[in-house]
Formats: C-alpha cells, sequence, structure tokens
C-alpha cells in the first residue's frame, strides 16, 4: 500500500472514531459529510481513489433510510464490502439518530445530483 494512501486511511479512521463531527452542527447532513465522510469519498460526493461516490449512486437512492444507516452504523469490510475495487473497507461510523437522519437525507440529495 502506497504511504500516501495509508496516511490518508489514517486520518479517515481517526476522523471517524474520534469525532470530528463536533465541527458540524446537530441535524446538518451536509456538516457531517465534510467532519466524518469527505476524507474517502470526496468532495461533493464524486469518490476518491479510496471509496465510491455517491452523486449518482443507484444503491444510495433506491436504498431505504434503514439500509443505509445500517452500512454506515456497521461500515462494510470483508464479504461484506459492495465495492470490491476498493482495497479499503468502510470503518462503523456511530451517530445518533437526528444526525444519522441528517446525513442520509444528504447522501441521497448527492445521489440525485
Amino acid at each position: 500500500m502506497n504511504k500516501g494512501l495509508l496516511a490518508a486511511l489514517l486520518l479517515a479512521v481517526t476522523i471517524g472514531t474520534v469525532g470530528v463531527a463536533s465541527t458540524a452542527s446537530a441535524n446538518d447532513g451536509a456538516g457531517i459529510y465534510k467532519a466524518r465522510c469527505i476524507a474517502c469519498h470526496g468532495a461533493a460526493g464524486k469518490g476518491t481513489a479510496m471509496a465510491p461516490g455517491f452523486a449518482g449512486s443507484e444503491y444510495i437512492t433506491s436504498s431505504t433510510e434503514a439500509d443505509i444507516t445500517g452500512v454506515i452504523l456497521n461500515g462494510r469490510n470483508g464479504a461484506a464490502k459492495k465495492y470490491k475495487k476498493f482495497a479499503l473497507g468502510m470503518p462503523p461510523i456511530k451517530l445518533g439518530e437526528a444526525d444519522m437522519k441528517a446525513l442520509v437525507a444528504h447522501l441521497k440529495a448527492l445521489a440525485a445530483k
């Protein structure tokens, strides 16, 4: 694994576990995305070499809020990974109910673009 990718992974895991979402106000899906998701999924949900994008994502547009919440809460690793071309799995991210609803709504909005 190249050093840049490893550094980005460590940053993403640190963001996901330390709780940098404190910079986002409650119920601010875009702010939560910026604090917790952008490192891997990219600005405006366009994706990166580390993780898929959400813009135009059929999975996000066709999935229920509960399905998307399950992926966020549980992550996706190993056999559970949907997109095998990405070397890294998704770490689980714990959010309160209102923040989760706001984040899922933001993901749905990104997918609609």
